[in-house]
């Protein structure tokens, strides 16, 4: 990259000097014409190899071949047709991937939601998505009872946490159900139970749907660069674009006579564990062994000691709960060769102990919901931490620009922009808000502050936009602001991140009394009942007033520069 580089103009890629042996410079993404013919081919080649497991169950690739079909079956009987938003609500259980591949096969697109949701929360992404169908594990179904009617889903499939797997799986929902009582009564008239519609479309032939390069694979949901959550319409092209990318990245440090056995311990609803474990290590052969519950520490190591695994994904905050776990450093890590940290950043106190404890380095990526998400990534050997988000990948550019919209001179910060294959289409419905974040010439502006060395490495060295990061996952001031001011004791408030040292960071609330009487406490529940848990906040102050602009708007840098000071102050 030069410093007088104009946007619009090619970039020179200095990082490809430092790329690994093997590696190409460019992916050819005309490889596939969608994430349905990669699926398809990888069902061929590895149909006895095993799939998917969780909790003792394993689906091979022809038995998952078989199960997507004929959900992909049910929906095209169901009326589902060519790009029908499909909801998928729910945890790491096999349902997951037999759905999701069931949806993609019937040329739908996936709608992917958090089952932690309120109903608050739940009822706007499926009426901004259009969702007409929805699979949700009936753990949550009392949630989607409080909003279907708004909505329009005509079509809800109702699945239990072990409805396929088999006797077992009778066990685990009596558990459920009957002894910790995690299954709240609800009522959705119409609604069907899963293994009902997979019976049903398997008296049907699934239909082949044209599907190609342009059609829209995901909506999957992000705040993006302000507060409002929005679809990234994430195409077949950008979803094959970022698998061959990995493939390549992977591939030349891959033993081809060895099977692939990955933890999956994030939600396959969130990008990074969808493309780095679902899909990618599925055109590696791959096993991906499914956790439903990574907060159970304890359980979650137990189930990672039945396998030999030879990968490894999560964020800071999992890796720093296994090292703290005495049974984890018991483990088996003989086959572990790959250990990928991505969504949030990797301390380096972690990294270090993690190499110390496995034997194996944790090696650190950086993406987006826009991106696919992998954008940049350390070579799988490096030797040690070296506090990098890495090098762009294949057929990625990068350029770091000024508030002006210019190049930054090499080794100077500047906001990061991508352009690639990989980038979205932009977010749905809201060209506005597309406009704000890809140029004329496709390029996406990160909102993320970064600076670029002369081998091409990358240090992400401050956000430029207010997100706050809880656990890897993206917390908008913008709906926490918005959520508090629907109390009727709050006259101003303003949310920051402030740092955590189990979370990376956690939310703080600065609120201006409308109510004398009224406590923190009740801010906070107010907060629970109408957030998600990782977006709640930690902390409570209240203020006579808030630092504003000369137009009255409320500035939360200052706010964020107090707490650095005060923190600074108490250590």
């Amino acid at each position: 990259m030069t410093p007088d580089a104009k946007k619009g103009e090619s970039v020179e890629k200095i990082w490809l000097r430092s790329y690994p042996k093997g590696v190409p410079a460019e992916i050819d993404v005309n490889e596939y014409a969608s994430v349905r013919e990669v699926f398809e081919e990888s069902c061929g080649k590895f149909a006895t190899r095993p799939a998917f497991t969780c909790m003792g169950k394993t689906l091979t690739f022809a038995e998952l071949d078989t199960l997507s079909a004929a959900f992909g079956a049910y929906l095209q009987g169901a009326g589902c047709k060519k790009g029908t938003r499909v909801a998928l609500m729910m945890p790491n259980i096999l349902q997951y991937p037999v759905c999701l591949f069931g949806v993609l096969r019937a040329g739908c697109t996936v709608v992917n939601v958090n089952p932690l949701y309120t109903a608050r929360e739940l009822e706007y992404q499926l009426t901004d998505s259009g969702a007409e169908v929805i699979v949700v594990v009936e753990n949550f179904a009392h949630t989607l009872q409080e909003v279907v009617a708004r909505t329009r889903v005509r079509n809800v499939i109702v699945t239990s946490i072990g409805e396929l797997l088999g006797f077992k799986g009778f066990i685990v929902d009596f558990v459920l159900r009957h002894v910790k009582k995690m299954i709240p009564a609800y009522t959705i008239p119409g609604a069907i139970r899963l293994s009902d519609a997979l019976a049903e479309g398997r008296k049907r032939a699934l239909e082949r749907v044209p599907l190609g390069h342009e059609d829209i694979a995901f909506l999957q949901y992000t705040g993006g660069t302000t507060g409002v959550a929005k679809g990234a319409m994430l195409l077949h092209r950008n979803i094959v674009a970022n698998l061959l990318q990995a493939r390549a990245w992977l591939l030349p440090f891959m033993d081809a006579e060895r099977r692939e056995i990955v933890i999956t311990p994030l939600p396959l609803y969130h990008i990074f564990s969808l493309t780095a474990n679902c899909l990618t290590f599925m055109t590696l052969g791959g096993e991906n062994v499914l956790i439903p519950n990574p907060r159970d520490i304890p359980g979650f190591v137990k189930a990672m000691s039945k396998f030999r695994f030879t990968s490894f994904t999560g964020v800071n905050t999992l890796f720093n709960a296994l090292l703290n776990n005495a049974d984890f450093a018991k483990l088996n890590f003989s086959s572990l060769r790959l250990t990928l940290g991505g969504g949030m950043a990797v301390q380096e106190a972690v990294a270090l102990r993690w190499k110390e404890v496995t034997g194996s380095p944790l090696i650190e990526a950086y993406g987006l919901t826009e991106t696919s998400p992998a954008a940049t990534i350390n070579p799988l050997n490096l030797a040690a931490y070296n506090g990098s988000i890495g090098l762009p990948i294949s057929s990625t550019d990068v350029e770091l620009r000024d508030d002006a919209g210019k190049a930054v001179a090499l080794g100077q910060p500047g906001e990061l922009c991508l352009r690639g294959p990989q980038v979205m289409a932009g977010y749905w419905q809201r060209p506005d808000e597309t406009a704000k974040v890809i140029d004329k010439d496709g390029w996406l502006a990160t909102g993320d502050v970064g600076v670029i060395d002369e081998q091409g490495y990358i240090r992400i060295v401050d956000r430029k936009k207010d997100m706050i990061l809880v656990s890897g996952f993206n917390v908008y001031p913008n709906e926490i602001e918005g959520v508090l001011a629907m109390h009727p004791g709050v006259l101003e408030c303003a949310a920051i991140g402030v740092p955590d040292k189990k979370s990376g960071e956690a939310v703080k609330l600065y609120v201006v009394k409308k109510d004398p009487a009224l406590t923190a406490d009740a801010v906070l529940q107010h907060c629970r009942e109408h957030l998600t848990a990782y977006k709640c906040p930690r902390d409570v102050e209240f203020r006579n007033d808030l630092p504003k602009s000369n137009v009255g708007k409320i500035l939360r840098r200052e706010l964020r520069e107090e707490a650095r000071k005060a923190a600074a102050q108490a250590a």
